[in-house]
């Protein structure tokens, strides 16, 4: 079986296109697995759907399943369209719901699930934080420095609120920088998806930016985020990095 590892946005993932669905966590450890394995935050595997142009399995690395990945389903569009030539216009289905794509050569934009389960902020350790769910759940705390950042507080409150963990800084109202801890990878990304939007999105709500605006997280790329009629669009470059097969013996 042929393998390819994307990255995208400073994530990176596995990914294959199979015939039918079943439970692949136990694969998902190998593969991603950074010394024996190919090495990823995730395993994506894009398997065919009746009514969609495809649905998909997400894995972290960890072998959980997670819902959504705004990565993760930038890397699966891209995939679909120039190794399974679908269109450039892709609808597929994810745990969190139906999501749309358009692939522009390497440039690859999503319409993230609706955002649902907005909370009112509340205190933490001394910290304002704010929920929502962008896909998956985010808790979200706005500071004046990243450096800020504290990787035991982001396990204290992934373990107490169940979601991802969330740094953001307001540079301007066109521009936030974004630190995220995620659940199943267990540590500090380089980028997440779903997380940025979760930013953008309270930011938005609370006044803070505009409804179209740059987001740059830990891996410090430019991607842009846009908010129309409630629901989020997300755009950036995706790269295929290469194909391998893996040896299980």
């Amino acid at each position: 079986m042929k393998f390819y590892k994307y990255c995208a946005s400073g994530n990176d993932f596995v990914v294959f296109a199979d015939s039918e669905k079943k439970d692949r966590s136990e694969l998902a450890r190998i593969l991603c697995n950074r010394y024996e394995g190919i090495g990823a935050d995730g395993l994506i595997v894009v398997v065919p759907h009746d009514r969609y142009d495809f649905e998909w399995e997400f894995y972290n690395c960890d072998g959980s399943k997670a819902s959504m990945c705004g990565n993760g389903s930038r890397a699966a569009a891209h995939f679909a369209h120039h190794y399974l030539k679908k269109s450039q216009y892709l609808n597929f289905l994810t745990g969190a719901g139906l999501i749309k794509s358009f692939v522009d050569d390497d440039m690859v934009e999503i319409k993230l699930s609706g955002v649902k389960d907005i909370k009112e902020a509340f205190e933490y350790k001394g910290r304002i934080w704010q929920g929502c769910n962008t896909g998956v759940p985010h808790a979200v705390t706005f500071v004046d420095d990243l450096n800020e950042f504290d990787i035991n507080l982001c396990k204290e409150v992934r373990k107490k609120y169940n979601a991802n963990v969330n740094f953001a800084k307001v540079e301007d109202d066109e521009f936030i920088r974004v630190r995220t801890y995620e659940r199943g990878v267990e540590d500090e990304t380089l980028a997440c998806g779903t997380g940025m939007g979760a930013c953008f999105y309270l930011a938005y709500l609370n006044q803070k930016v505009k409804d179209d605006i740059l987001v740059k997280p830990k891996s410090n790329e430019s991607l842009h985020f846009r908010l129309e009629e409630d629901q989020i669009f997300f755009r950036g470059k995706v790269k295929c990095c290469f194909e391998a097969d893996y040896n299980f013996t």
